[in-house]
């Protein structure tokens, strides 16, 4: 595994060079998601991807798993802090597959949807469905969105510490991860402690519980083949 100390901007870039060196980049719609914790800001970066792309040459489609969870009723069946229930009830991977991933196959029709359901109001947005130009990138953000078989041409997983996870996540919004399985197969990873500070040491979580997170405190995913960021 390569380690490497990276700014956010230059991360960008180099993430846009990968996609760009992809196989059938410019023939072909490619579909790329960045994985992580809300507390780790994966669709910040997903935005950040959008104009360095751009000036490639290649246009690119933003879509938030955000906008595809289940109904209320559904994921919160058994509370917010259920992880099996986080794990398995939140997201629709079902309607994200089938209106989002599915089109973008070679072959398919191109015509996406780019969100299914509003998550503060839990009303359907009637989004329109738009057409991805030939050659376009679709730039997908949200947790826990490896390990579900999506079909998806590169992942970037977002990582943070235990202790910065846990200070950047607010206490409604975090759960026991003791059951909370960990994730598996992404392409690139970005371990992040604090923001600004490379080499900060960070404080120490609180007991008994974690975030919302991609994994638990401790668990190692399937080996990256790059991982970018602080320690």
């Amino acid at each position: 595994m390569q380690v490497r100390p990276i700014s956010p901007e230059r991360l960008a870039d180099l993430l846009a060079d990968r996609v760009t060196a992809l196989p059938g980049a410019g023939q072909r719609w490619l579909r790329v998601a960045v994985d992580g914790a809300a507390a780790a800001r994966p669709g910040a970066l997903a935005d950040a991807l959008v104009e360095p792309l751009r000036l490639r040459g290649r246009p690119a489609l933003r879509v938030s798993a955000a906008d595809f969870l289940r109904p209320a009723s559904v994921r919160l069946e058994y509370g917010r802090h259920d992880p099996d229930a986080f794990h398995d009830l939140w997201l629709d991977d079902g309607a994200l597959t089938r209106e989002v991933l599915d089109p973008l196959e070679p072959g398919g029709t191109g015509r996406v949807l780019p969100s299914l359901r509003d998550p503060a109001t839990d009303r359907a947005t009637r989004a329109p469905y738009t057409t991805m130009p030939p050659g376009g990138v679709l730039l997908l953000d949200g947790p826990l969105l490896l390990g579900r078989w999506l079909p998806l041409e590169l992942t970037v997983h977002l990582a943070l510490t235990p202790a910065a996870l846990a200070r950047r996540t607010p206490p409604d919004e975090q759960v026991d991860t003791a059951r909370l399985r960990p994730l598996r197969g992404r392409d690139h990873s970005r371990r992040d402690g604090r923001p600004h500070r490379p080499g900060g040491r960070p404080s120490a979580p609180g007991p008994g519980r974690t975030p919302l997170s991609g994994r638990p405190a401790g668990t190692s995913g399937a080996g990256p083949r790059w991982q970018y960021g602080h320690q």
